[in-house]
């Protein structure tokens, strides 16, 4: 079977006895600063959120049942969180990173996020949680890989990429904010980005075979705000340059953003006009209903995942709650938990 690329939209032993020994799931440990730089994703420079000085931040490359230990330093003018987007956080909302489950980092103060990717494998994003940050970066890939004695129905990939794709402003997420306390909407954005940048490259080996025993093959993809996806591209064309095109769907004024996929055997340059998205779908006007599983106990968040809504209160928090309380069921309130609002002051239970 020939090679394949995967493209991603991110032991401790405990002695029982003398003679019983159980290994603990693997720990992973990081500290990221957060602080403001310069970028110019659009071409003029302005203002960004960084990561451990880099935009978009860090991608976080896990295990599945992979123990993470993350320290996040807010060095912002402004209170900060980091949400998870995507991973379950099993009997853990406590490390959601969203406001209602956690109270936000103050500015030159630090909180240390402990979860667990448990039973989950593919590709997530984390991002800020509250303000407009979101607006101004932050934000970054999660992949999610299987351990390696699952098997997996497609022969291991030559390698793999994360492709951050979402609108982009060139107005500062304070600025933005600003707009919607003043009570008008957000104006249209003014660009696509891909990996914070209006064309990145990437590059890989042309193969000539490849499959997969469960396959379905796309021309395009709707991904639509909040979503992730895994592809398995199998290089398999005439060895050139070729586009990858993210535009906007449902919009009158249409955005494209362009990244280049080169065969490394390449001597042809991409060119000609970048391919048009598919015009047909029905979701405007239309409707949907949502099926939730309320199988993980905890205060969570739904909210929009179009920000300006979320910002202006479109979202709730649902608890899921057993009057009795067990450590098998919610795991308990962490010791170093911050207290914000009416809990100030309070002692940790």
């Amino acid at each position: 079977m020939g090679r394949a690329f995967l493209v991603y939209f991110l032991a401790i032993l405990a002695l029982w006895s003398v003679s019983v020994v159980k290994a603990e799931d693997a720990y992973k440990y990081y500290t990221w600063t957060v602080t403001y730089g310069t970028a110019a994703p659009l071409g003029p420079s302005q203002q960004v959120i960084l990561i451990n000085g880099q935009f978009p931040g860090p991608t976080l490359d896990t295990v599945t049942n992979d123990n993470i230990i993350l320290n996040l330093i807010n060095k912002l003018d402004q209170p900060f969180l980091l949400t998870w987007n995507g991973i379950k956080q099993r009997k853990n909302s406590w490390q959601d990173g969203v406001l209602g489950t956690n109270c936000p980092i103050p500015p030159n103060a630090n909180y240390t996020y402990k979860f667990q990717t448990k039973d989950q494998i593919g590709s997530y994003t984390y991002f800020p949680s509250t303000l407009m940050h979101r607006a101004a970066g932050g934000f970054g890939a999660i992949n999610v890989y299987a351990r390696s004695v699952i098997p997996v129905p497609y022969a291991k990939p030559d390698g793999d990429f994360s492709l951050l794709i979402g609108d982009w402003f060139k107005t500062s997420h304070k600025g933005l904010q600003q707009i919607l306390d003043s009570g008008k909407p957000l104006p249209f954005p003014e660009g696509i980005l891909i990996n914070g940048q209006g064309r990145p490259s990437f590059s890989g080996d042309q193969e000539v075979e490849g499959s997969h025993v469960l396959q379905n093959i796309y021309d395009s993809l709707d991904i639509h705000v909040g979503q992730s996806v895994t592809v398995l591209v199998t290089l398999n064309q005439a060895p050139k340059d070729y586009y990858i095109v993210a535009s906007t769907r449902f919009t009158q004024t249409v955005l494209t953003a362009t990244g280049v996929l080169h065969y490394t055997n390449s001597q042809v340059p991409v060119s000609g006009p970048v391919p048009a998205g598919p015009t047909n779908e029905v979701y405007p006007n239309s409707w949907t209903a949502i099926l939730v599983s309320l199988d993980n106990q905890g205060m969570w968040n739904m909210r929009s995942a179009m920000w300006g809504r979320q910002y202006l209160g479109q979202q709730f928090y649902l608890r899921v709650y057993n009057p009795t309380q067990s450590y098998a069921n919610e795991y308990d309130m962490p010791s170093n938990a911050l207290l914000c609002g009416k809990a100030v002051g309070e002692k940790h239970p």
